[in-house]
């Protein structure tokens, strides 16, 4: 090789953008409209909010199969639960499965999982892990290792932060980084850390328009009847029933739901100040997301599962400066079994033929793919589990409409126009049969195409 042509190549090699770092915060059960820079009415999150000032505010993201452990299974895999064998909170990810560390390891970057896994199997693919058993606890945790089990004081969300800025500052500073950190919060019983117990104290929050609103097929999901006195720390007052009750209870747990989620925006808060004050910023994708939506008083319920919007719809919001334009929203449909793909192209990595999602790194970007879905399919199997009573369901989601169908139970179909009735209210099935028939092979077509014959 020439002179000139060294010359050439070096210049080429100092041009090409160093290889991404990247970070993936979640949490578990929050739901986007407790967060203000996705309109929220009834809190404010300054630093989540600064990713959505600073980079991309995703407002279609949604889970594949509303429930914690099959929704964690599907971002690690980049498949549908039925393909990945993790359909149910009972349900253990295979060791042997290939996921996006696994991947992402092999192709040279250090990985670390710090928090919550509960995938019942350890994780594999990571350099370093430090995780909750099970579902971990909100006060003086126990975290388990490569080298086994340790009990820390203090808070949870505190010290899943704790953890993730000692790693990335023992990481090795000469490879790009995977960093997974995972909190609890605010998952059910709701338990605020010191900083917060009293926010909120003097304040009535505001409640859903639909609070009260009858729950029909036997869910056990009611605020009120249904929130026990662990979640709410109290006895109800003797004799309060129906819609007092749910009025009663509605302000005790939305306020400790809202507690749980400001400690973790503080922790988004320290990684992004550590990442700035690091010369990280610019060559780091950061992401914060949820495992699934929560209902928060909607429909009068609280917990997941079910299809409607608040359960099935993640927040996601990205900071990569490379890349993404700041202060941009994306109205694209984007589902969790695409998160996988989408980090092995920011790595520059191939795709992977075993995931069942898709890329959108053009779509962070602003420009979206001429072939990009226009609709998603959903599906819930823990068909009427003791605790909750949700019945099995599978459906589709289009931009404008909603199609549902249930399991052994009645109305066997919900149908919504998203459009027109976006707290989805009322039930138009059986009123529209050219539409239902439309909706209904859609359906059939994903259910071909991501391999699912219910």
């Amino acid at each position: 090789m020439s002179l000139l042509s060294r010359r050439a190549l070096f210049a080429g090699m100092l041009q090409q953008p160093p290889t991404p770092n990247i970070v993936f915060i979640m949490s578990d059960d929050h739901a986007s409209h407790a967060i203000s820079a996705y309109g929220s009415k009834i809190n404010r999150t300054p630093n989540i909010d600064r990713l959505a000032k600073e980079g991309v505010r995703l407002d279609n993201c949604f889970c594949t199969n509303s429930i914690c452990t099959p929704s964690r299974a599907a971002i690690l895999t980049g498949q549908y639960s039925h393909i990945n064998g993790v359909n149910t909170l009972n349900d253990s990810l295979d060791t042997k499965r290939m996921t996006v560390a696994r991947r992402l390891q092999s192709f040279g970057y250090q990985t670390a999982m710090i928090g919550k896994w509960h995938l019942v199997t350890e994780p594999q693919g990571f350099d370093h892990w430090q995780i909750l058993p099970g579902q971990g606890v909100y006060n003086d945790p126990v975290f388990v290792d490569q080298s086994g089990r340790k009990q820390y004081k203090g808070y949870c969300t505190d010290l899943i932060t704790d953890f993730t800025l000692d790693w990335l500052g023992a990481r090795d500073k000469a490879k790009p980084f995977f960093l997974m950190c995972h909190h609890k919060a605010p998952h059910r019983p709701w338990d605020p850390g010191p900083k917060y117990k009293d926010l909120f104290a003097d304040q009535t929050i505001p409640e859903p328009s639909n609070l009260y609103q009858p729950v029909g097929r036997g869910l056990k999901m009611r605020v009120g009847e249904d929130t026990t006195e662990r979640d709410l720390k109290m006895k109800p007052p003797p004799g309060l029933t129906g819609d007092a009750l749910r009025k009663w209870a509605y302000q005790i747990y939305i306020k400790d739901y809202l507690r749980c989620v400001q400690s973790v925006d503080d922790s988004v808060g320290r990684v992004l100040d550590y990442l700035d004050a690091n010369q990280l910023r610019d060559n780091t994708l950061i992401v914060y997301t949820s495992d699934q939506g929560f209902f928060l008083g909607d429909h009068g319920l609280f917990d997941k599962r079910l299809m409607f919007e608040e359960s099935l719809r993640m927040p996601f919001l990205a900071r990569y400066p490379r890349e993404i334009k700041a202060g941009t929203v994306n109205t694209d449909i984007s589902l969790n079994i695409d998160f996988a793909p989408t980090f092995l192209d920011f790595a520059g990595m191939g795709g992977d033929g075993a995931m069942q999602g898709e890329s959108f790194r053009q779509n962070l970007q602003g420009r979206t793919p001429p072939t990009w879905r226009q609709s998603m399919y959903y599906r819930y199997w823990m068909h009427d589990d003791p605790d909750h009573h949700v019945p099995g369901h599978y459906g589709v989601r289009t931009k404008t409409h909603k199609l549902v169908r249930f399991q052994s139970t009645e109305p066997e179909w919900e149908l919504y126009d998203l459009k027109r009735d976006p707290r989805e209210m009322t039930n138009l099935y059986g009123k529209d049969a050219e539409l239902e028939k439309k909706l209904k092979t859609e359906l059939t077509r994903l259910q071909h195409k991501f391999l699912d014959a219910p």
